[in-house]
C-alpha cells in the first residue's frame, strides 16, 4: 500500500538542477481524482463548498478527526468528474488545486520542502504550458503562484486542525450512514462522522461562546447545510 499522499505517485522534491527545463500544462484534466469518493477539505473552504458537496468529518490512525468533501457512494467513486475529465460543479476543493505540487516536511522541525508529482502528464520538456523556472534559473510567476498557493494551504490546514480538535473534545460528533439503492443493488456510505444536532444544542453556554467567538458555530451549520447535498450522491 502507498504512503504517499492521494493522487501522487511519484512526489519527488523540486530542484533546480534537475526540473530547470521543466513545463507544466494547465491543470484542466482531473482524471487522477477520479477513484476516489472523498478529498480533505480545509475549514476556510466550507462556505464555498456546501453549496455542491456533503461536508462530513473522518477519524485518522492515531484518533484526529479531518473535514472531507464526499464525491461519491463507492470506494472508488467520484461523481463530480465528467468522461474527459473535467470538474462538474463550480467550486473544486484546494486539495485537489494544488496538485500536482505539495509540500514535504523538511528536515528542521518546522520546515517543508516543496515537491512535484513526476508521473503527472502535465509536466513537459515540450515547451507546453508555462515553465517552471525562466531562462536565468529564476523561479517563474506560475512557479511562484504554486508556491504561495501550498503556503496559504498549509496555513488553512493548521487552523481546520485547531477547530476539528475542539469539535472533537466536544463530543457532539456521531457516525454518519447513508443508503441507496440502484439497480437492485445497495449502495451505502459509512465510517465518516457528523454533528447531532441534539448534542450541539446541549452545549454550555461558555462552550457556545467560545464557537462564536472563533467563528465554529458559522462552520457547523454550514457541515449541517451540506449535508442536503447527499441526495445528490444518492441520484
Amino acid at each position: 500500500m502507498s504512503t504517499y499522499p492521494l493522487f501522487y505517485k511519484k512526489p519527488v522534491p523540486l530542484s533546480k538542477k534537475d526540473h530547470s527545463g521543466l513545463y507544466v500544462r494547465p491543470l484542466n484534466d482531473f482524471s487522477f481524482a477520479r477513484g476516489t469518493n472523498s478529498v480533505y477539505i480545509a475549514a476556510v473552504e466550507f462556505f464555498k463548498a456546501f453549496r455542491d458537496y456533503a461536508i462530513v468529518f473522518g477519524k485518522g490512525e492515531e484518533g484526529e478527526i479531518f473535514p472531507v468533501a464526499l464525491l461519491g457512494m463507492q470506494k472508488d467513486e467520484n461523481q463530480y468528474i465528467g468522461e474527459k475529465g473535467e470538474w462538474l460543479v463550480e467550486y473544486i476543493p484546494a486539495y485537489i488545486r494544488r496538485y500536482p505540487f505539495i509540500l514535504a516536511t523538511g528536515q528542521e522541525v518546522g520546515s517543508y520542502a516543496v515537491c512535484i508529482d513526476e508521473s503527472h502528464p502535465g509536466f513537459n520538456s515540450k515547451k507546453e504550458g508555462e515553465p517552471l523556472y525562466d531562462e536565468k534559473g529564476e523561479k517563474t510567476p506560475t512557479l511562484e503562484r504554486a508556491m504561495d498557493f501550498l503556503k496559504d494551504y498549509q496555513g488553512h490546514i493548521q487552523s481546520t486542525t485547531t477547530f476539528c480538535k475542539a469539535l472533537d473534545e466536544t463530543g457532539i460528533l456521531e457516525p454518519m450512514e447513508a443508503r441507496a439503492e440502484k439497480d437492485g443493488q445497495t449502495r451505502s456510505i459509512t465510517g465518516f462522522l457528523c454533528v447531532n444536532r441534539e448534542l450541539l444544542k446541549g452545549l454550555s453556554p461558555k462552550k457556545m461562546q467560545e464557537f462564536i467567538i472563533n467563528d465554529y458555530l458559522e462552520l457547523v451549520y454550514a457541515h449541517l447545510f451540506s449535508l442536503a447535498n447527499l441526495n445528490r450522491l444518492i441520484k
